[in-house]
């Protein structure tokens, strides 16, 4: 507020992230001129069902590790469901194993519980999504509920599988996004 005067020219939120980029716009505190999704899930549940989800997700996210059979076959199912290279696949499982599994149970309880309102406007916000069409369309909805005329732009990949550094996903994204942060609001 002091430095920007409670203004800013873009933000870019993946996953977790985006709840949060949503939740500035929703709130009308600090003006976004570009509200940027990176192909979000912005999954909604009420406390019992997040405490559960984030309670079964866990031990999926961070047994995969444990043994060389289970990392093999977790490395070879990176590789073939996000077509990761053999070196992106390695670095993504070595980032979990390295995270306390009770912060990975609240990052995701809390992305659970960061709601947002239906048809959110905001006077000279543009809200972008990056739609990882593989995904599927109940997620292109979301963002048609949420947030009044968005910006979509499509593309064939999985969830998040720009952020992974493949050329042929990365790239197209960020020209993307380059043109969102050059669009008049």
């Amino acid at each position: 507020m002091e430095n920007h005067y409670g203004r800013i020219d873009g933000a870019i939120g993946s996953s977790l992230g985006s709840s949060f980029v949503g939740q500035l716009v929703m709130r009308k505190k600090v003006h976004l001129d570009h509200a940027i999704f990176g192909s979000p899930d912005l999954d909604q549940s009420g406390k019992v069902a997040a405490k559960l989800q984030s309670m079964l997700v866990v031990p999926l996210l961070t047994s995969f590790t444990k043994s060389e059979k289970k990392r093999n076959k977790t490395k070879q199912k990176l590789k073939d469901f996000f077509l990761m290279s053999d070196e992106t696949a390695e670095k993504f499982m070595n980032c979990f194993s390295k995270f306390n599994p009770e912060s990975i149970k609240n990052e995701y309880y809390t992305d659970l519980l960061t709601h947002l309102e239906n048809d959110i406007n905001v006077e000279h916000t543009k809200a972008h999504f990056i739609y990882a069409n593989k995904m599927g369309e109940k997620y292109l909805k979301r963002y048609k509920k949420y947030f009044h005329n968005p910006d979509i732009r499509e593309f064939a990949m999985q969830h998040e599988q720009w952020l992974f550094g493949e050329k042929n996903y990365s790239k197209p994204v960020l020209e993307a996004i380059d043109e969102f942060m050059n669009m008049a609001v």
